[in-house]
């Protein structure tokens, strides 16, 4: 344990996910590796031949591998282990070795600044370690950290979630010094806040009279716990935007589908939004035991 999973990003990442990796690594006292993923569909005459394919596919990989290792040279981590793997489908090999070699972190730029493409999604749907996708949004820039949490269920499953998350978020703003708020969103359709059939400021009320105790074991500034009345992936975005959270923290319950592995779709939606760093929390087995907080 205490090893971080870093990707090298690709060109047309906005984030260099090897830098920002090395150091949040070193904030948080974790050893760092590095894989470098390639993968070309090859056409034409020499694609039936195999051994030019070979030689091909060891030429791309030979000069991903130069550049990766002169940027570390640059960013002085020549010491840092560099894996170079040829894979059609990132997610697959990424899940499975992580887990498999004891990694407790995952770190992965994405390449677009205002949305995921289908391998971060295959990422935050299959993995198993905690996920912090990275991103070049003017919000990264802040010194806040923000953990979304439901104060109000009483599935075992979402409450032991909650645990992780505030202990994975409390680990986090201390290594990174950043400001540590918490949110819960009391869902409420926007159709009857607009037309006034709900009192959501009582509503918001109750809800920290109700979960005095809960927000009591968090240990925090009462000022940096958030309730909130609306829709989750607006209120948490708004929030995100208002405090300029550097990171935002978020539990994932992964389950089958009809259409392969998905995630919850709150989850979901709140991600389509958020333009902090990302760091998502998978209610894997390993991580939901009993925390101390």
């Amino acid at each position: 344990m205490d090893k971080v999973f870093i990707i090298a990003q690709m060109e047309q990442a906005h984030t260099d996910a090897v830098a920002s990796g090395l150091q949040l690594a070193k904030q948080l006292n974790k050893n760092a590796e590095v894989f470098a993923y390639s993968y070309a569909y090859f056409s034409g005459p020499e694609s039936y031949n195999p051994r030019l394919v070979s030689v091909a596919q060891k030429q791309l990989m030979d000069q991903r591998e130069a550049e990766l290792k002169q940027h570390l040279v640059d960013l002085k981590g020549e010491d840092i282990p560099v894996h170079m793997v040829w894979s059609k489908y990132l997610f697959e090999h990424a899940c499975h070795h992580s887990i498999r070699h004891g990694f407790d972190l995952m770190v992965k730029a994405v390449h677009h600044a205002d949305h995921y493409l289908p391998t971060d999604w295959q990422l935050i749907r299959h993995t198993r370690i905690p996920l912090l996708l990275l991103t070049s949004n003017p919000l990264t820039k802040g010194n806040a950290t923000l953990m979304a949490v439901d104060l109000a269920t009483h599935d075992p499953i979402k409450q032991q979630l909650n645990s992780v998350v505030v202990a994975y978020g409390k680990q986090l703003a201390e290594a990174t010094g950043t400001k540590l708020h918490l949110a819960f969103v009391l869902r409420v359709p926007k159709i009857l806040r607009d037309m006034d059939l709900i009192d959501t400021h009582a509503l918001v009320k109750k809800a920290y009279k109700d979960h005095q105790k809960q927000i009591a074991k968090f240990n925090m500034d009462p000022e940096c716990i958030h309730i909130i009345a609306g829709e989750p992936e607006l209120c948490l975005f708004e929030l995100a935007c208002r405090l300029k959270s550097k990171y935002f923290v978020i539990g994932a319950r992964q389950r089958e589908g009809l259409l392969g592995r998905i995630i919850g779709n709150t989850a979901e939606l709140v991600l389509e939004r958020m333009r902090s760093n990302v760091l998502i929390i998978p209610a894997d087995d390993q991580l939901l035991a009993p925390l101390t907080l």
